[in-house]
């Protein structure tokens, strides 16, 4: 980030560029600049002035636009259209990822990636889901001490990554700002309670580093 201190050690001929039009200088340089020269004695115009507050105000119109535009790309696009296509909500993923691991949510996303006839991104993210999971399993049985608390486990850390990436697959896969209906809960439920089976009777060898485990081990 540009600091006033940093724009002093430039000339007059090198802050003149802040205040063009078309520089790609963020607002607050462009208004440091403005400042700097009126301090060392530019006088301006009142059309200059004007010419240059309409710019920093652009740029900060650009931010904002930007902003609202990569909220728009993360933002999970619901509706209530009969129309729309019906795919796995992305909090169905997400929530599947954190409590049974990649590979029940890299299934559902799968299923919408068939859906929308990406066939060949629902392969790679199916296998992910289970390069993934092995992948963790590895690390975790090789490089790491389980006595640490839950909160500050890295088990914890593997499985919040693995589900960030389902995440950010989701968001580069299905095209952007797709209104659809939510799919129906049934057989993410079923396949949840699958997994839930497994985790049961093979915790000590699989399952072991999530979190359902806990609420299993209670039925024990």
């Amino acid at each position: 980030m540009v600091t006033k201190s940093v724009l002093r050690k430039l000339s007059d001929s090198e802050l003149e560029k802040y205040i063009k039009e078309g520089n790609r200088f963020v607002p607050e340089a462009v208004s440091m600049a403005f400042e700097l020269l009126k301090e060392r004695g530019r006088v301006f115009t009142e059309e200059e002035k004007t010419a240059v507050q309409e710019l920093i105000q652009s740029k900060k119109n650009a931010e904002e636009a930007k902003l609202t535009e990569e909220k728009e790309l993360w933002k999970d696009h619901i509706t209530e259209d009969p129309t729309a296509i019906k795919l796995y909500s992305r909090m169905t993923v997400f929530i599947s990822s954190v409590l049974l691991g990649t590979i029940p949510g890299a299934i559902l996303l799968c299923l919408n990636l068939i859906k929308l006839k990406k066939y060949f991104q629902a392969l790679l993210t199916l296998i992910f889901g289970f390069l993934f999971f092995l992948l963790q399993e590895y690390v975790f049985q090789s490089h790491f001490d389980f006595s640490t608390t839950l909160r500050s486990s890295p088990e914890m850390g593997i499985i919040v990554i693995g589900t960030l990436s389902l995440v950010g697959i989701w968001v580069a896969t299905i095209p952007k700002k797709l209104p659809y209906q939510a799919e129906s809960y049934i057989f993410p439920v079923i396949l949840c309670i699958g997994t839930a089976v497994l985790m049961s009777y093979y915790y000590r060898d699989w399952f072991s580093i999530y979190p359902l485990l806990k609420i299993l081990r209670l039925f024990r």
